[in-house]
């Protein structure tokens, strides 16, 4: 079973005539493919769907029930691709893949990093590069998330792929030596610390000529 259920329509006509006739009624063109079957043309509501997915605390990877339809209902399916509109964002077709629960699958997985980093604490700038996991894992096993505490990350640390916490049951589909965070060192902190240190090295070389001359004079 899935987590929600959706309606859909068969759709027999195809074309942009089609696809401006089903815009018209608020419904967008579709197609549920996979499970080595033939894909099957749908239509379903395009607010409804993009209002599901949206609420859905899986997103993308929720896993949907679908109804209505001949040869579409009693499938469970993900959303595999959502095109949407340059400029309003509104959904223009959908792409239905057909699971089995049974058996695993290659997934997308947002990475949420949590906590304030030490290092950013000292003036630097947490910068994530990767915000997804490709996860090989049954359907009914697709975390929400991968959650990770950066709180620990110091100036100049990173943290990679091979870093963070996996669910049980789960394989990482993604190059573990790949960098998610980095806390960069900002440039005007970086000439500050030089800076720092080379008075603190003119200091001791003073510091040393003194003590020199104080045993010269001694002498």
């Amino acid at each position: 079973m899935g987590d929600v259920s959706f309606s859909v329509e068969l759709r027999d006509s195809r074309g942009k005539g089609a696809a401006r006739e089903l815009r018209r009624r608020g419904m967008v063109p579709g197609i549920v493919y996979g499970g080595g079957k033939e894909a099957t043309a749908i239509s379903l509501d395009a607010l409804k769907f993009d209002q599901m997915i949206k609420a859905s605390h899986a997103g993308l990877n929720t896993l949907i029930d679908l109804e209505g339809a001949a040869g579409a209902a009693g499938k469970t399916v993900i959303a595999k691709e959502l095109q949407r509109e340059a400029v309003r964002g509104g959904l223009t077709h959908v792409d239905l893949y057909e699971v089995d629960l049974t058996a695993k699958m290659e997934v997308m997985v947002p990475i949420h990093l949590t906590g304030t980093p030490a290092g950013v604490v000292l003036g630097g700038v947490l910068d994530q590069q990767q915000r997804e996991l490709m996860l090989l894992c049954l359907p009914n096993a697709i975390p929400d998330e991968i959650a990770v505490d950066v709180s620990g990350l110091e100036l100049g640390d990173s943290l990679h792929v091979s870093d963070l916490p996996v669910p049980a049951g789960s394989e990482v589909h993604t190059d573990a030596s790949l960098t998610i965070a980095t806390v960069l060192v900002p440039r005007g902190l970086t000439d500050a610390e030089e800076s720092g240190e080379a008075a603190a090295d003119e200091g001791e070389a003073v510091a040393v000529e003194g003590e020199a001359a104080a045993e010269d004079s001694d002498s």
